[in-house]
């Protein structure tokens, strides 16, 4: 017999499970997640696991501080803390960058985020040791911080199953199953067997372009390469906000263990990678320039050395915004291409799909749903930051 449910997602990362929670959550447990690796082994597991709200997009802000709520009380919604840290988040620009800070201060502000901008002596008190003489100006959120994206998707998961969604891994999607009339029905596993469902939601990161061109859905998404360097400086890091640098183009996190977690901010020039095929630790030259900025940022730690590196991928559209919404084709939903910030906005992701899945609009504050609309690219209507920051792209 053909098994059947009425929401498959396919993908079991933090999207995917965020979106199968939501679903849950109100009532709509038929819902089936099917992961060809283990929960949360693709993407997820790689991320910085920043917290913020500072964009240039409204939609985009408005769903991070939706989601910073979640992350604060996720002790009482998924009796798990996801790890997440309230440790702070801090943006600081050099004069070409003053404009748009303020530009983007004030969107946030409208929007009820709490940020606001502090002094070089009040930096100087929350990151000692900080080089701040290139800085012209700082935005502080005091709600934002670190999670880990691996921790928050198996909560997402684990709550989910408690209320009824059934999750299978180790089983990969090769196709997806579309009638005469171009609707999408199901999916086809690889071992030959298939699955029908009313709804389709396709939320496979990088894989995802793959899985919809077996129904002849294009989906311009590509896997960026992004380095990461972990510093020890010679003692243990004190709790610190996590500090966007875009006068260096970079940012710095202190990782649980008292390391430095060292990402790149220049985007202008990107790399893209098989994300079933690459060399999973920073190459030499990344590593050269993320301790040369890390040394000037931090002129004084008593004994730096490198204590390892790995690289993942983003999932990036052609404007750094994620696809999540209905495809041409009936039946089949995407939620995809969530170009860095997918971890931060996790919980509105699950809530948005579920709110358009269910009722065709959302209730999230100050979001749009059709900002993030599959069509916009060959409308020519590609959702960029109203602010944007010299030299680092639209990743913020």
């Amino acid at each position: 017999m053909t098994e059947t449910a009425k929401y498959v997602i396919v993908g079991g990362g933090l999207e995917g499970l965020a979106i199968a929670w939501s679903l849950a959550n109100r009532g709509e447990t038929d819902v089936l997640v099917l992961e060809r690796d283990t929960l949360c082994s693709g993407m997820t597991g790689k991320s910085s696991g920043v917290v913020r709200c500072h964009y240039g997009t409204p939609s985009l802000a408005a769903m991070s501080w939706y989601s910073v709520d979640v992350f604060q009380r996720a002790p009482e919604l998924f009796d798990d803390d996801m790890a997440f840290r309230q440790c702070g988040y801090v943006v600081g620009v050099g004069e070409n960058n003053t404009v748009p800070l303020k530009a983007n201060v004030s969107m946030m502000q409208s929007l009820g985020i709490d940020v606001d901008f502090i002094d070089h002596h009040t930096m100087a008190e929350l990151w000692p040791g900080l080089h701040l003489d290139d800085f012209a100006a700082f935005a502080y959120e005091p709600r934002g911080g670190r999670g880990e994206a691996y921790m928050a998707g198996m909560a997402f998961g684990a709550a989910g199953r408690r209320l009824g969604v059934t999750v299978r891994q180790s089983t990969r999607v090769s196709g997806l199953l579309q009638n005469a009339g171009g609707t999408v029905y199901g999916v086809t596993l690889a071992g030959g067997d298939d699955i029908h469902a009313e709804h389709v939601i396709v939320a496979a990161g990088p894989w995802t372009p793959a899985l919809t061109a077996t129904v002849g859905v294009p989906v311009d998404v590509r896997a960026q390469r992004a380095q990461l360097v972990l510093v020890d400086q010679g003692a243990p890091t004190p709790e610190m906000p996590v500090l966007s640098d875009l006068a260096a183009l970079q940012y710095i996190c202190r990782e649980p263990n008292g390391e430095l977690l060292v990402g790149n901010s220049d985007h202008q020039a990107p790399q893209y990678i098989d994300p079933d095929d690459y060399v999973n630790r920073a190459d030499d030259s990344a590593i050269e320039k993320n301790i040369m900025k890390l040394g000037n940022r931090l002129p004084d730690m008593p004994d730096p050395r490198i204590a390892g590196s790995y690289v993942g991928a983003y999932d990036v559209t052609p404007d750094y915004n994620p696809i999540i919404g209905p495809s041409p084709a009936d039946g089949l939903f995407l939620a995809t291409g969530f170009s860095g910030h997918g971890f931060k906005i996790s919980p509105a992701v699950g809530e948005l799909v579920a709110d358009l899945l269910t009722t065709g609009a959302t209730t999230l504050p100050n979001v749009d749903p059709h900002d993030f609309r599959y069509s916009r690219f060959e409308e020519n209507d590609l959702l960029l930051s109203l602010n944007p920051y010299e030299g680092a792209g639209e990743m913020r």
